[in-house]
């Protein structure tokens, strides 16, 4: 899995840097959870800064396109991402019997 990072912006007005990049990958596309995994290893950010915003892959071919946005502060992260891209990626929690 390699990433080329296209367009690196910082939105000081959100507090946050905006990172459009491409994923090359071998075999099925990567799950949201390991693609920010690998970009904030990459960036040295906390996982808990990064909301992912959108992936596309073309019908046979082994890239995708995105966008992830890396808050300063976990108190921004909230204030400007609704909660269901927020959680999404995320486990789900197991019912308890």
């Amino acid at each position: 899995m390699e990433f080329e990072i296209i367009q690196d912006t910082r939105n000081e007005l959100l507090s946050r840097r905006e990172l459009r990049f491409v994923l090359t990958h071998d075999g099925p596309t990567p799950s949201r959870k390991e693609i920010i995994g690998r970009l904030c290893a990459m960036k040295n950010v906390g996982e808990h800064l990064a909301v992912l915003d959108t992936l596309s892959t073309r019908y046979g071919m082994m890239q995708a396109e995105g966008m992830i946005r890396v808050y300063d502060t976990e108190e921004a992260r909230n204030r400007a991402e609704p909660a269901y891209l927020i959680s999404r990626g995320q486990p789900k929690p197991a019912e308890e019997a």
